[in-house]
Order: C-alpha cells, then structure tokens, then sequence
C-alpha cells in the first residue's frame, strides 16, 4: 500500500488551479466547458464577420454567409481532427482504424472528439474559403479577409476551454506567473532543479512510497496563447482593415501573426511526453519539463514555421495579383462579388416581403 505524507503545503508564488473549475458544465452530463467554447468560437466569428459586411456595405447575403461558415466550420473540424490524429498520435491506432478518427465513442461511453490540431484546422477553414469562393464566383481574397479579421476573437475561447480542462499546460516555473495543475506530472524531489524551484515557491512536498514528489507550478500557456494569438493579434488585423494596402493582406498577416506568436509562446510550453522535440539541433540533457533550449523545436513550432512561411509568400503573391486595390466601403456601383444566383434570390425575398407588407 501506496504511503502518503505532506511535508509543507504552504504556498507563496504559485497559485492553485481553482478547485471549483471543472470540465463538465454539469457535472454527471456529457456536456463540457470545451465544447460549449468552440460553440462560441464559431459564434464571435459569425458576429465580427457580419459586422464588416455591414461597415463595408460588402454584397454578400445572410444566406451567403450561414452557408460559407457551414462550409468553413465542416472544413475546420475535418482539419482538426486528421491533424490531430495523425501528427500527434503516437500509438497509430488511427492509422489501423481510420474509421475512430470520427468516431466519438471509447468502450461504450460518449467522449466526443478529443484531440484537435489548431494548425490542421487553419489549414481546413482556407481550403474552405478557397473552394466556396471558386464554387460560388466570389473573390478569394475579399472574404479571406474578412475571415482572418474575425477568426482571431473567437480563437480566445478555444484557449479559455483548454484552461478550464486544466490541459496544454506549459513548463515548470517559479515566477508569480506559475499555477499548480492538479493534473500536472509529479516530479520527483530528489532532482536538483526540482529541489530548487520547490524551496523558492514553498511548494507541497508529498510523499508515495517512501519518495519524495512535488507539484510544481507551471506557465499558463494557454492564457498566454489566448492574450497574443487571440486577442492582440486580432485588434493587429482589426487595426489593418480599413488600412490594408491590398487585397489579401490580412489573410497573409494572420498567418504570420499567429505563427510568430505562437512559435514564440512555445518555448513555455512542454512538448507532449510521447513525441518530444522535433527537431533538436543542439542535443541537451535537460528535461523538457524544465527547459526548452532554444535549438530544440517542438511539433508546433515546426508547423509554426511553415504558417510563417506561407504568410510571407502569400503576402508577396497577393501584392502582385491584378485588382489588388483594396475596397473599404462598397458603392451601389461597385461589381457585386456574389454570384447571380444568390442576387435574385436576394431580390426574390425583398419581393415576397414587399407582398406580405402590402
């Protein structure tokens, strides 16, 4: 039988993750904060998107909307998931069993889709936007924008719901910035560096069969990434939009920004157990948990990187691209950018409408 003993529980930096926060909106009920997050992900998108179809006085319908965020939100979700699946799973269970990949049951139990890739689901929405524009005869890089001026605001929300699933968690730290996860790794004591940083933030020393483990605090990553690749990034692209020097701008500056900060914000983030470094151009002996030398990449800083890469060619395409010049308010003159079925669609509606006020 396991022993267990506090030696000190008295805490003076770190702050304790709040008991009361749970997963479950309910708890006893399949229904989580994190789901309940993308909910209102989608719908902060929707709403900041609409805004600017109505300060632009853009020519695209309710209908044309609902249906291009359908399209963008199926894409996202598809994206996501196969990411997630097949990048960060170490077991390839999902390679044997293709099928599990959209399957939101484990042994009888509803468990949702768990497991979604940021990058993967990025990649999934633009090919999205890029499909429904050739489909519908609009202009790519007119709705891009648009997207990429409304996407970073409802992001926030997806890294509030990782908060309160207590997941994604970043390193070990002594900084008043630390939080103690309860679901964090146990470190044990008897580790120098653990010995150090537990002294300096007073942390619970518990004992389990005979040896010494502590919870350390650690970097709230995913706070850090809600401030700078949700908020600030987006107040950057809502800064640009009526300032954009052409058309596509945002979107390539959407992905530069979120790939800068987030490649950046990695470095206090340990990398998942069971994958590692990437890449490690300088080989170090230090545990991730505690260190991320800055010649070791992570899986996210490596996707990081090819998000960078694809803003700055885009930035470079986009510039050269005929009809470049930006709109900021649609004239009754300007060409429509929806195709002619929506507009009489449009027009059939206004007509019915005038009938049933008469």
């Amino acid at each position: 039988m396991r022993s267990r003993k506090v030696l000190k529980f008295n805490m003076f930096f770190a702050v304790h993750f709040p008991s009361w926060l749970k997963p479950e909106i309910i708890p006893g009920l399949p229904i989580r904060w994190y789901g309940l997050m993308y909910i209102f992900a989608f719908a902060t998108a929707f709403i900041v998107y609409r805004k600017q179809i109505k300060e632009r006085n853009f020519p695209m319908t309710d209908d044309s909307l609902t249906n291009m965020f359908s399209w963008g939100i199926l894409f996202l979700i598809i994206g996501a998931r196969i990411f997630s699946t097949l990048i960060y799973e170490t077991s390839n269970i999902y390679i044997k069993q293709p099928w599990l990949i959209f399957w939101p049951f484990r042994n009888g139990q509803f468990t949702g889709l768990q497991g979604m890739s940021y990058h993967g689901g990025a990649f999934g929405c633009l090919m999205a936007i890029v499909i429904y524009a050739k489909v519908k005869k609009i202009n790519f890089r007119e709705v891009g924008d648009m997207f990429a001026a409304s996407i970073p605001l409802g992001y926030t929300f997806g890294r509030l719901g990782n908060f309160i699933n207590a997941e994604l968690y970043g390193r070990v730290t002594a900084s008043p910035l630390g939080i103690i996860f309860p679901n964090a790794k146990m470190l044990p004591a008897k580790e120098e560096w653990v010995a150090e940083i537990a002294e300096k933030t007073n942390a619970a020393i518990t004992q389990l069969n005979g040896i010494a483990y502590v919870n350390l605090p650690r970097h709230p990553s995913q706070l850090y990434e809600a401030i700078f690749e949700g908020v600030v990034l987006w107040a950057l692209i809502w800064f640009f939009r009526k300032r954009k020097p052409f058309k596509g701008f945002l979107v390539g500056l959407y992905f530069l920004g979120y790939g800068f900060f987030r490649f950046i914000i990695e470095y206090f983030r340990e990398p998942d157990a069971d994958i590692g470094y990437r890449l490690e151009f300088v080989k170090t002996s230090l545990p991730t948990a505690y260190a991320h030398p800055i010649f070791s990449f992570s899986t996210g800083q490596v996707l990081c990187f090819w998000m960078i890469l694809f803003g700055i060619v885009w930035l470079f395409i986009a510039s050269r691209l005929p009809n470049k010049e930006a709109v900021y308010i649609y004239t009754p003159e300007e060409k429509p950018l929806i195709n002619k079925e929506d507009a009489s669609k449009e027009r059939n509606k206004r007509r019915k409408l005038r009938k049933k006020l008469k």
